[in-house]
């Protein structure tokens, strides 16, 4: 019987497929290329199966399901050698309804096949048709198109990856390039490391920690790697709650809800405002109002099972440096965390991990070197000082969830000059606190002010007088991911104010009434009403996947397209489209889309995000997307980077390959 409903089923599919249209394809693929022999490559499609889905495999089944079927596109210096192989093996089952047997594929598949080329490189089109079912229905067949570089010289693995959707079909080859803002959070994790260690928690056990392994263990090698296990259980117990955390949600949720979660926790006015209350309610612990600290109960016990000796007190010695620091780590790893959750799924992971290496460090250093002890500073008030600094740090950091909510609810409270005005106030305090013309309740009389105290000083107050200029419209390109955006301030130069923008037949652009563009540049927020105006004009779209909470977002517009070299290219060979996937904007009922859960969403955030996830895979912003006629990829997308010389070279490549492509 439940082959007669799937037979059922695919007719009915087949004869409506134009509803199904509005259903995602389970199915994601991605290619890569191995070197097999000096001029033989092997070209790999790898399909991603949602659960309770099944793919068929080659077949060929005559009379039968749709087997999944490749067809290649070769330059002249190109050959195939033999057909497709399936390099994972397919689960055979009888199938009442066709009559035979056929090859099934669950959760993954794999496809090679075997080119060999006469020259140094080549560029293969290829394409892919299948059809996925389940248990109740099948999906109409869905192909895909891949455009795969090989043998370029010096390129041994390239990989594409290409999202299937059954609406839009895009040649997708996602980019290669690293995306460097995770490079940016594991600095931002080095420097808390290095900060907490100095923190009037951490310091003073230092010296103490490390002499208890000395002692405690008649031989000094087994001492040291005492110390080393000490180091190890502290990376272990910072990192693994939040990898945990992290990937019972994937796990449970999937890529979608993990994204959907992210995304939440970066814009949505709730967890902002609470990470803003953390915020200034550990500024006001650092400047001594009070102390935060963990339950006495809690400390003591761990203490206690720390006499056990051996590994297990080596373990519980390092929960008790833990939960005794953390009055001053908890806001660093507040702060780094909080951050690095606005980027992918991987980053807070490795933020933690790199953060609480680098905090360990010096423990097991000190325990291998125990003379480096005798020359590190005596604990004293700096330690105290160390702590404020902190505190005006915070104050000015939980300004930025704040400001994220302004932006993406549109309440223009805090605009530009108010966030400049307040960070010149919180940064002047700070640099009279460290002349020590003011005094906090735990802070030591400042009778001369040092070379490094006064070095503090000149830094300090020299990035006061850059913030300065802010307040008239200097654009602050070093801070600009911090900011809110340019467009924001009152008092800013007539060439960078935006306005409402007119299309050719003297209506609004969409959207244009809330969103807008840096620089003057002038565009689309609705990517339908953008491919219509593209096709009018005959030009390429370059989608830009932003957020208003996106700091690498505000860092690519200030650098990266300021420079009018790109800036000359947008304007005249680009149709320009922001698609922000974090904006609060509750759309009009008719705006309105219903996901294939049933689920309805109401804002443009949401509706941009679920479009975005669906069609490119893209999670992180920014990602920047150049399309051609009928939705077509046009070149590998590209992220954040800011070498503005390849970006232009970006621009330039969807260029030649909108030319090509006619």
């Amino acid at each position: 019987m439940k082959n007669i409903y799937q037979y059922i089923s695919i007719i009915a599919v087949m004869l409506c497929g134009t509803l199904s249209f509005a259903q995602n394809n389970p199915v994601s693929w991605k290619t890569s290329v191995n070197r097999m022999e000096d001029s033989v490559y092997q070209i790999i499609f790898e399909a991603d199966i949602e659960n309770r889905w099944h793919l068929y495999d080659i077949g060929p089944y005559e009379n039968g399901p749709n087997a999944t079927a490749f067809t290649f596109d070769l330059p002249d210096n190109a050959d195939l050698i033999g057909d497709i192989e399936m390099i994972d093996k397919p689960f055979k089952t009888f199938d009442e309804m066709f009559g035979m047997e056929i090859g099934l594929f669950e959760k993954r598949a794999r496809f090679g096949q075997k080119v060999k080329l006469s020259g140094e490189g080549a560029v293969i089109k290829a394409s892919v048709e299948w059809m996925v079912c389940d248990d109740k229905q099948c999906l109409p067949p869905t192909d895909e198109d891949f455009v795969i570089n090989i043998g370029a010289p010096g390129n041994t693995d390239i990989s594409n990856t290409a999202t299937a959707n059954a609406e839009l079909q895009p040649a997708d080859a996602r980019s290669g390039d690293s995306d460097k803002s995770l490079w940016s959070y594991i600095i931002d994790a080095i420097l808390w490391g290095l900060v907490a260690i100095l923190t009037p928690c951490v310091f003073p056990m230092l010296p103490m920690t490390v002499s208890f392994f000395m002692k405690g263990s008649k031989k000094k090698a087994r001492g040291r790697a005492e110390a080393s296990m000490y180091g190890f259980f502290i990376v272990l117990l910072y990192t693994l709650p939040i990898a945990a955390i992290i990937l019972i949600i994937r796990t449970v949720g999937g890529d979608d809800t993990t994204a959907n979660i992210f995304n939440w926790l970066a814009t949505h006015w709730l967890p902002n405002t609470i990470f803003f209350l953390v915020f200034i309610i550990f500024a006001a612990s650092f400047f001594g109002a009070f102390d935060i600290t963990l339950p006495g109960w809690m400390v003591n016990k761990s203490d206690k099972n720390a006499d056990k000796g051996g590994i297990v007190g080596i373990f519980f010695m390092a929960l008790t440096l833990v939960l005794v620091s953390f009055s001053c780590t908890g806001p660093i790893v507040s702060t780094i965390i909080i951050k690095a959750f606005s980027g992918e799924f991987w980053t807070p992971i490795v933020v933690m991990l790199v953060f609480s290496a680098v905090f360990a460090l010096p423990f097991i250093l000190a325990a291998l070197f125990p003379s480096v002890l005798n020359k590190l500073p005596k604990s004293g008030g700096w330690l105290n000082s160390v702590k404020v600094i902190l505190g005006f740090i915070e104050v000015a950091l939980s300004l930025k969830f704040i400001g994220t909510v302004d932006q993406a609810y549109h309440l223009h409270i805090l605009d530009r000059e108010i966030y400049l005005a307040v960070w010149i106030t919180v940064f002047s305090l700070m640099g009279f606190y460290l002349l020590g013309k003011i005094k906090f309740a735990h802070d030591s009389e400042v009778k001369h002010i040092g070379v490094g105290r006064l070095t503090l000083v000149i830094i300090t107050f020299s990035f006061v007088v850059y913030l300065i200029p802010g307040m008239w419209g200097a654009p602050l390109k070093a801070l600009s991911g911090y900011l809110t955006p340019l467009a924001t301030q009152d008092f800013v130069m007539d060439s960078q104010k935006s306005a409402i923008q007119v299309n050719d037949e003297g209506k609004n652009v969409k959207y244009s009434d809330f969103l807008h563009f840096p620089h003057g540049l002038k565009g689309f927020f609705d990517y339908k009403e953008a491919c219509e105006y593209a096709e009018k004009v005959g030009k390429p779209l370059f989608i830009d996947i932003t957020g208003h909470g996106c700091v690498n977002c505000r860092e690519m517009e200030a650098r990266v397209w300021s420079a009018p070299e790109v800036l000359d290219i947008l304007n005249s060979e680009y149709v320009v489209l922001a698609l922000y996937v974090d904006d609060r904007k509750t759309l009009p009922e008719d705006e309105w889309i219903t996901t294939e859960n049933g689920k309805v969403l109401k804002t443009l955030g949401k509706i941009n995000f679920n479009f975005v996830f669906n069609k490119y895979k893209a999670i992180s912003q920014p990602h920047y997307v150049l399309e051609g006629r009928k939705g077509k990829m046009l070149v590998p997308p590209r992220n954040y980077d800011l070498d503005v010389n390849g970006f232009v070279q970006f621009l330039k490549s969807g260029i030649e390959a909108y030319k090509n492509d006619k």
